[in-house]
């Protein structure tokens, strides 16, 4: 008994030990479901990297003679209108989704945690400035923000003619629409536990020496809060992910390129006649890539929450 309690005290100091980070890395790497998961998210970045130099002059595949093939040898995934391949198409509308999915966050989430840092830490009024206007923001629905925000930005052109040109059309639109957006969340819980952090003793302890609040902000609380940022950058490429593909399903997202959304409305009609494949194909390959973003944002959160740490 004496040796088993003592191989416990070893084990608990052990894991007292470890920091926040070592100990959340451990737990995802005995998590099978969480890797098989994160294998899952590794290779679909992978296709959408790789998409591009894979299927460079896929718009000029048209092949009329091979119209709406169903699923065989030659064409695994079969053909759709064009004569094109669905499979093709579907990793291409990888890249469009992944993309999307990936720009509009890593604006999003930074922006949020500064925001709701800044907001919880000084308070007063930058604190209701802050929160009146996510307040705001957060009051109109979700689809109809990102559409208005989309619109009000299209064909915008900035730096025109130089090398810094920069046009708001199609997926760089909704990639702004979504940024303006996504922050909302990650403010609301980074404020809220930057309230908390400011009356903690090293953060008192850092202003009595005379530490700024920006060295503070930046040393003392962000640090602690990008767990959060990280649990909503996972929860946000969902969103994304799922804006993208509705709103090029209404016709209001990205045009001239493979998409899901494109796809699941070019496709729909078919359905009645029996071509299924090209519908399967875009609604499998985001189910797959919504679902392992799921299970794996759950997983994360649980092992970055510090309220849940074994000891």
């Amino acid at each position: 008994m004496s040796q088993a309690h003592t191989a416990q005290d070893v084990d608990y100091e052990r894991r007292i030990g470890r920091s926040l980070w070592a100990d959340a890395a451990r737990k995802i790497r005995r998590d099978i479901p969480a890797m098989i998961c994160l294998a899952v998210i590794v290779l679909f970045a992978a296709l959408a990297i790789a998409a591009g130099y894979m299927y460079p002059d896929w718009s000029a595949k048209v092949d009329y003679d091979k119209v709406h093939q169903p699923p065989s040898s030659a064409y695994l995934m079969g053909t759709d209108e064009f004569g094109r391949s669905v499979m093709e198409k579907t990793i291409l509308g990888a890249k469009l989704s992944m993309t999307i999915g990936f720009m509009a966050n890593i604006i999003a989430i930074p922006l949020g945690m500064f925001l709701g840092a800044v907001a919880g830490y000084y308070g007063g009024f930058i604190d209701d400035l802050i929160v009146w206007l996510y307040t705001t923001l957060a009051s109109i629905p979700g689809l109809i923000r990102v559409i208005a925000i989309s619109f009000a930005f299209q064909g915008i052109v900035l730096f025109e003619g130089t090398a810094m040109e920069m046009n708001f059309s199609g997926a760089t639109s909704i990639i702004l629409a979504l940024s303006v957006s996504g922050w909302i969340g990650t403010c609301r819980l980074v404020r809220a536990e930057t309230m908390k952090l400011r009356e903690l003793d090293y953060v008192l302890a850092a202003r009595a020496a005379g530490r700024g609040g920006l060295p503070i902000l930046f040393n003392h609380i962000i640090p602690n809060v990008v767990h959060l940022g990280i649990i909503n950058f996972s929860l946000g490429f969902i969103g994304a992910i799922k804006a993208e593909v509705v709103l090029t399903y209404l016709g209001l997202g990205v045009t001239g390129q493979p998409s899901w959304g494109q796809m699941i409305s070019a496709a729909q009609m078919g359905l009645v006649v029996g071509r299924w494949w090209q519908i399967t194909a875009a609604s499998v390959a985001m189910f797959i890539i919504v679902l392992a973003l799921n299970i794996f944002g759950d997983r994360l959160r649980d092992a970055l929450d510090p309220r849940l740490r074994t000891l």
